[in-house]
């Protein structure tokens, strides 16, 4: 039986640019309930996509927002993940996997909501020298187990990036980016009819869109911090060498020993 592997995040929705929208601890967890609601849809339209293809395809969807991004019971034909991260390194099994509501890297120019893996934290990641954010890093992850990444839908920054590194993956623009918190979003209902459109369109040509597998081991990771990353309660690690206060480096052969 066919799988397929639906990874999500929160800020690249429609009708959501701003932080208190996303995170429980800036105005409490109602504040971020309509942006969760509107994910639920728009991954349930990416559902609908691919099993216009594949009506009996197994179907997984790992909530991937920090304090997380959906209300379980919303989804409707699919399994919700939230503990288990198969592109961590159990991805072989899926046919491909897809995007719904991703945001662009953290220092992307007019891009809403942008950060890497944390938005308060990071300053930048940077993979043999590439500047890499979440959709890169996992995308890599699944190409290195022969998985391609077919499908994003987010912001515009976001579905730009995703083509830096994947040409050929079909892209949904939920909203044309502004500035760090503002937009132009489409209406959610077309957002949604988009994403199931553009979903269906990558499973129908999944098979010419290949892996992502662009960089090669010694994997030299470089990451910097806004802050000073190592502070009496954060030890360092012994297995990261420190560039200064700011950033740390890691080298290694095993691209899952990275802190992706």
């Amino acid at each position: 039986m066919i799988k397929f592997y639906i990874l999500t995040d929160l800020e690249g929705v429609a009708g959501t640019d701003r932080f208190t929208q996303t995170r429980t601890t800036d105005a409490g967890p109602e504040a971020k309930g309509p942006s969760m609601t509107q994910l639920g849809r728009e991954v349930n339209a990416c559902v609908e996509g691919i099993r216009a293809v594949y009506p009996e395809a197994v179907i997984d969807v790992w909530d991937g927002h920090g304090s997380c991004g959906l209300f379980p019971d919303d989804l409707v034909g699919c399994r919700y993940q939230r503990e288990f991260r198969p592109h961590q390194g159990q991805l072989h099994d899926y046919a491909a996997m897809l995007f719904v509501g991703q945001h662009a890297m953290a220092g992307t120019y007019n891009a809403p909501l942008c950060h890497t893996y944390s938005s308060r934290e990071v300053m930048y990641y940077r993979l043999n020298g590439v500047f890499i954010g979440e959709f890169g890093a996992r995308a890599f992850l699944a190409g290195v187990q022969s998985v391609p990444t077919i499908f994003l839908s987010g912001d515009d920054k976001a579905a730009l990036e995703a083509k830096l590194f994947v040409p050929q993956i079909e892209t949904v623009v939920t909203k044309q980016g502004t500035g760090f918190e503002s937009a132009i979003h489409l209406d959610p209902d077309e957002s949604c009819r988009l994403i199931r459109e553009g979903a269906e369109r990558s499973v129908r040509r999944m098979h010419e869109i290949s892996p992502f597998t662009g960089f090669t081991a010694p994997y030299t990771f470089e990451a910097r911090h806004y802050n000073k990353y190592w502070t009496e309660t954060r030890k360092p690690n012994p297995k990261r060498e420190y560039v200064d206060d700011y950033t740390y480096r890691i080298v290694s052969d095993d691209i899952f020993a990275l802190p992706f």
